[in-house]
């Protein structure tokens, strides 16, 4: 009996060695993507049927005026720095489309470190956690959002050749754009990525109390 406990010990311990060897794997996947990719995001002022239909015409002037900005950059500092340039652009263009539509709120535009949940794309999926994003808030930023990619430029219309295997790994993409043998990794990574945020949230209000 001694001898039995043993050997099931011994078992269940090399299948939980087994799996931290897998999530750790996965988990490096994880963060080539977070590491290499630029997200735009838009929140609207509300989730009135208005300021949602009008963060879209804000998206359309956005990809269509600036999208090229983004389509010759070689890496993530290359294409961050080109965002940061262009803040006060993006501001205008969207400014614009407010006011042209009888919006009368304001727009801000920044370079940031922003959490996401799981989130799935047209052709790919990108796991939750920490990725650098360009910030668009319209009023009050209360509302439902919209993101994508701008660097690689995989959501931006005249960049038809863009994939994600421009920036990061081959394997990273495989797993990018083929989610679905990963389903169960992507939940534990999203798991593990929001006991991380809000841990990091916590100890930062900690330290400004």
């Amino acid at each position: 009996m001694k001898q039995r406990k043993t050997i099931e010990t011994a078992i269940l311990f090399g299948l939980i060695c087994a799996i931290l060897l897998s999530v750790s794997r996965f988990s490096a996947v994880c963060d080539d993507l977070r590491g290499n990719v630029l997200r735009l995001h838009i929140l609207a002022n509300s989730d009135s049927e208005e300021d949602q239909a009008v963060k879209l015409l804000v998206r359309n002037r956005l990809l269509e005026e600036t999208g090229a900005l983004f389509e010759q950059q070689t890496d993530l500092s290359a294409a961050e720095k080109i965002a940061g340039k262009n803040l006060q652009r993006f501001c205008d263009i969207a400014g614009q489309v407010l006011s042209e539509n009888g919006f009368s709120y304001g727009v801000s535009a920044s370079l940031e470190d922003a959490f996401f949940e799981t989130r799935v794309y047209d052709d790919f999926t990108l796991p939750a956690g920490t990725y650098r994003s360009l910030t668009i808030r319209l009023g009050n930023a209360a509302g439902k959002n919209w993101w994508c990619v701008v660097f690689p430029a995989v959501c931006i219309p005249a960049a038809q050749s863009a994939q994600l295997s421009d920036s990061v790994s081959a394997v990273s993409a495989e797993v990018a754009e083929h989610p679905s043998g990963y389903v169960l990794r992507f939940k534990t990574v999203e798991w593990y990525e929001k006991v991380k945020y809000q841990l990091l949230h916590l100890k930062n209000k900690n330290l400004l109390d």
